[in-house]
């Protein structure tokens, strides 16, 4: 399998995995590619393979990265995904052997990528990285991790921000962070905005527009978080069916 670097003479022609391509998914792959498109220019790089299908690494810059994490010019692996019947082929390596190799070249320390203590949707598989050498550089409650691979030994190890040691934010009802890193968000955090109005919940989302405010954020994913009464909830991109069992169990 061959791998294609998106760029802007070729993102609104290729394919970018992870987002739904039919009509009905069409608002869910443009906020992807603008979000792309911006990123670009932060020097972010999307690697995918020939194919179409979910075969991608996408990583930036740690000053560019939409992470609260502390570190002196590593790369941050944003997204990596291989799926379906590309498992268990060797792609996944190939393309993080790529980003290795890519990331020794432009001179950086080493990598980094947020995962958690146990295997969940939607972050990096702990057991995965670890096995490819990565170690964990810190923890934030109640699940995240950070972990790096270093190219030398004595590099100094990343940290969280300070921003995310509390876990909790001081407003109340329903608060949902978020951003246009992944495709799926602009659907369900519209569809669960519409449920919250119907049902009369209070609800507040905050969208991270650029990298300062992502940097600066509560919570290590930037993504989607959920908060209720001050307290972090979940990072899982809800349906609204997981939201109205989640305000089941609080109300």
């Amino acid at each position: 399998m061959d791998f294609i670097d998106i760029n802007f003479e070729n993102i609104d022609k290729e394919h970018i995995c992870c987002a739904i391509s039919d009509k009905k998914g069409e608002f869910q792959v443009s906020s992807k590619k603008t979000w792309l498109k911006d990123r670009l220019k932060d020097n972010l790089v999307f690697k995918k393979g020939d194919v179409r299908g979910k075969v991608f690494i996408e990583y930036i810059p740690v000053e560019n990265a939409w992470c609260p994490i502390i570190a002196d010019n590593y790369m941050f692996i944003n997204c990596f995904w291989v799926s379906g019947k590309y498992k268990g082929q060797g792609i996944g390596s190939k393309l993080l052997e790529e980003c290795i190799k890519d990331s020794k070249e432009k001179g950086k320390k080493g990598l980094i990528v947020l995962s958690s203590d146990k295997k969940k949707p939607f972050l990096s598989d702990k057991k995965y990285f670890i096995k490819k050498g990565f170690l964990v550089a810190d923890i934030a409650r109640p699940y995240f991790e950070l972990l790096y691979m270093p190219f030398e030994e004595s590099e100094v190890m990343p940290k969280f921000k300070n921003t995310v040691k509390e876990e909790s934010i001081d407003e109340k009802g329903f608060v949902l962070y978020y951003s246009h890193q992944c495709p799926f968000t602009s659907k369900y955090v519209s569809m669960i905005k519409d449920y919250a109005k119907e049902k009369d919940i209070d609800l507040h989302i905050v969208r991270y527009e650029n990298k300062v405010q992502a940097q600066n954020s509560s919570t290590p994913f930037t993504t989607y978080s959920l908060y209720y009464n001050g307290k972090f909830i979940t990072h899982e991109i809800l349906s609204i069916k997981k939201f109205d069992y989640i305000f089941s169990m609080i109300k």
